[in-house]
């Protein structure tokens, strides 16, 4: 459906199909092991027999939206629905409403014509076999998972990656929350002489005193620090940017309820946004590209460099490589997700 038609007076069908996916490998981060993804697919047909395909890919948390609560609801809405659902969807299910957002609406034009990506390195000793195949492949932008092992062990490996790569690679260190103010310390100082451009989320959101520990070492030490785990929904974007937040905002598309009215509010703030995959499949990939590649601003490397990604490809977004044009994005098949689901 071409953007900006008003979908409201319009009834769809709805239909919806949870998945349960294993990667190829288990990811590895600071809370652990997570060997499958689950979430669920939601497909609209329109009035002229067309269909659009939404994800809701919410992030295995104890206590927050789950897939099984995005299929109650959707069952409950008993397959009509209209442009108006999103509004009864209930406020803690940010995911599903995205994914009926994107299965009603139409895509935004695209600004950018093509735009880079960074590579995801495996947490660990791994990151060293991982990283020159890389790097020969053509990125210079790296993000590796720490946290994981002991600080000063991580800290040697990461000079030891650092010398195992070209001159000009630049890195993100993502820690998930996983170390204490001392720690964080330790590695911030140690970042300012390194190619890091930034280090995301190096407290946990849920600490004591979060918010001051991560605005004391924004304030504290050249490398800038990215906000994730710390800006979960629209709510605490929104507080964030209130408060003048001059690092980075690490956006996950697929987790925000109401992303045209976020995204439009970082832009007029001239927030720095790095778009970012919650580990989605093609479906949500699609999505979520589409809105980095509409962003107004700058757009620093996408953190899409994931794929391949699950076990069956036919689930996998686009391939990870340096670059990503626009065209690939519309090249995804989201069909073809959806009936290997089934």
């Amino acid at each position: 459906m071409p953007f900006g038609i008003n979908a409201n007076k319009m009834e769809f069908r709805l239909d919806c199909r949870r998945y349960s996916l294993p990667f190829r490998a288990p990811v590895r981060t600071a809370r652990g092991a997570w060997p499958v993804r689950e979430g669920l697919y939601v497909r609209v047909e329109r009035p002229d027999g067309s269909a659009g395909f939404g994800e809701a890919s919410p992030l295995p948390i104890p206590g927050a939206e789950s897939p099984e609560d995005d299929e109650a609801f959707c069952r409950s809405l008993g397959g009509e629905v209209d442009g108006q659902v999103l509004g009864r969807v209930p406020g803690r299910l940010c995911s599903l409403r995205y994914a009926l957002r994107c299965a009603i609406g139409g895509a935004r034009a695209p600004r950018h014509g093509n735009l880079g990506v960074a590579a995801l390195l495996p947490a660990g000793r791994s990151a060293l076999a991982d990283a020159p195949p890389k790097a020969d492949a053509g990125f210079r932008v790296f993000k590796w998972k720490v946290g994981v092992g002991a600080a000063d062990d991580e800290m040697a490996l990461f000079d030891d990656l650092i010398g195992a790569l070209p001159a000009g690679s630049r890195f993100r260190l993502d820690a998930n929350g996983a170390w204490d103010p001392r720690t964080a310390k330790r590695w911030l100082d140690r970042c300012s002489e390194r190619p890091v451009e930034f280090v995301e989320q190096p407290v946990a959101a849920d600490s004591r005193g979060a918010e001051d520990q991560l605005r004391g070492l924004s304030g504290d030490y050249p490398v800038p620090i990215a906000l994730d785990e710390s800006i979960g929904g629209d709510r605490d974007i929104g507080g964030w940017i209130d408060a003048g937040w001059a690092g980075y905002f690490v956006i996950k598309p697929a987790l925000l309820g109401d992303a045209p009215d976020t995204l439009a509010r970082l832009a007029a703030a001239k927030a720095r946004v790095v778009f970012s995959s919650s580990l989605e499949t093609a479906i949500g990939a699609q999505a979520a590209l589409r809105e980095a590649f509409a962003w107004p601003g700058d757009t620093p490397a996408l953190g899409f460099g994931v794929w391949p990604l699950f076990s069956d490809a036919t689930f996998d977004g686009p391939t990870a490589v340096p670059f990503l044009r626009s065209e690939d994005v519309e090249r995804i098949n989201p069909e073809a997700a959806w009936n290997a689901a089934s």
